[in-house]
């Protein structure tokens, strides 16, 4: 990986929590969602006229992608309403790379290292960590049905990982890619959320600003993962992009004024040093 793709992952990662503290700040998540997906068609659709189609191959793993896409964002709603973002974002990012891990192994032919299942045991541990620390001022018990859907989440990351990096590979054109992806799974949940609100427009009105920009942030730090897939192999590029498993804890306890805690920054902080493993192998 050279510095310059790293330097582009990083970037993503820094956009990518900030999108996801905007989405998780609109109380109605069905709206939060609607506006990014919206947003996010929108932006493919100003691309599409400056971007080369992708070539017949690709278009399978597009399909596939919006369709794993749309569960992604369903999955996100749901561990967005029940736990708070400070936990719900290490524990859907933070799982990712491991699964990215193991499916990349199966299906691009890129079998981890030592250095690769070592830094998998450490973020393993981190995540159990961040996992078990309470939620929602439940104590120290864990409240199961937030930690299955953001695990669900992290499933889901690591299967539009593998799949999008294989499609990005055979397409011949990461604009036109991308272009083509926020169209296919843009239209999708505000197509669901106008079949069921009938009040939709009036209710998207105080938060059209904020879900919009959230929409735009998401297709930047996409486009960015993308194109780095294309120059470094699966695993090490999804670790890398884990790194904002910090920023999403910061935003957590300065912005969202989220009750985080010494030991679960702690956890927090030992998945990145697992992912850093990872990124090291």
């Amino acid at each position: 990986m050279t510095p310059v793709v790293a330097a582009a992952v990083l970037i993503a990662a820094v956009t990518h929590a900030s999108w996801n503290a905007i989405a998780h700040g609109i109380r109605d998540q069905l709206l939060a969602f609607t506006l990014v997906g919206g947003g996010g068609a929108v932006c493919g659709l100003v691309l599409l006229p400056f971007a080369p189609a992708p070539a017949g191959g690709a278009w399978p793993y597009l399909v596939a992608s919006a369709v794993v896409h749309v569960v992604y964002q369903l999955l996100l709603m749901r561990s967005f309403t029940l736990g708070d973002f400070g936990q719900m974002y290490p524990i859907a990012r933070g799982s990712a790379p491991l699964a990215v891990t193991a499916l990349a192994a199966a299906f691009a032919g890129e079998v981890p290292n030592g250095w690769q299942l070592a830094g998998v045991a450490v973020a393993s541990a981190g995540l159990v960590g961040v996992a078990l620390w309470g939620i929602r001022g439940s104590g120290t018990r864990p409240h199961w049905p937030a930690i299955t859907a953001a695990l669900a989440t992290g499933l889901a990351i690591a299967s539009y990982t593998v799949v999008d990096g294989l499609g990005v590979r055979a397409s011949g054109s990461p604009l036109g890619y991308i272009a083509w992806l926020m169209i296919l799974e843009g239209l999708a949940i505000p197509a669901y959320a106008l079949s069921v609100r009938k009040d939709l427009l009036t209710a998207l009105r105080p938060y059209a600003v904020r879900g919009l920009l959230g929409g735009l942030l998401s297709v930047f730090a996409y486009g960015l993962v993308l194109w780095a897939q294309t120059r470094a192999e699966l695993a090490p590029i999804a670790a890398l992009r884990e790194s904002s498993i910090i920023v999403g804890a910061a935003i957590g306890a300065v912005v969202l004024k989220e009750r985080f805690g010494g030991p679960r920054i702690a956890a927090a902080g030992l998945m990145v040093v697992g992912i850093g493993l990872m990124l090291t192998g």
